[in-house]
């Protein structure tokens, strides 16, 4: 139901820091300025929906996007929806399902040690993997390494 260009586009979520998420999106092509949407999600199946409590706002005051603390990362789809409301309008809602490891963000390596020695014309780098919530494995990670000579 809505009319036609209201609901949301370019709906985009990234989550950082381990824990945080931001999710954010555009306004429908034809929403009016006083079009406010609202975001609702569910982590997993077995857990309830919940309204966005932190909204980041444009400049006439519309939802935009969401920001979240405290998301654990779990190998399940989080589901979200995206509805909107306007005096007289009724507005598209969106719908999206994500696999939440595939939004992260991973922090860089921690404890990066470099030890060279003009000898040998060696260079031994030690680091350890970045933190996150749901890699149990250091295996899983894969590293590059760019070496300059300045």
């Amino acid at each position: 139901a809505g009319m036609n260009g209201t609901a949301i586009e370019n709906f985009v979520c990234v989550i950082f820091n381990v824990s945080f998420m931001n999710c954010t999106w555009h306004v429908g092509r034809t929403a009016a300025e006083d079009t406010q949407y609202f975001l609702y999600w569910r982590p997993s199946k077995k857990e309830d929906v919940t309204e966005c409590q932190n909204y980041i706002k444009d400049y006439c005051g519309r939802h935009i996007g969401c920001q979240f603390q405290n998301v654990k990362i779990e190998n399940k789809n989080a589901y979200f929806l995206v509805n909107g409301s306007r005096n007289g309008q009724s507005i598209q809602s969106y719908e999206k399902k994500i696999l939440l490891y595939q939004i992260e963000k991973l922090t860089p390596p921690l404890n990066v040690s470099v030890n060279c020695t003009e000898a040998s014309h060696r260079c031994s780098i030690w680091w350890q993997p970045p933190r996150t919530s749901h890699v149990k494995k250091s295996s899983c990670f894969k590293y590059e390494i760019v070496i300059e000579n300045k």
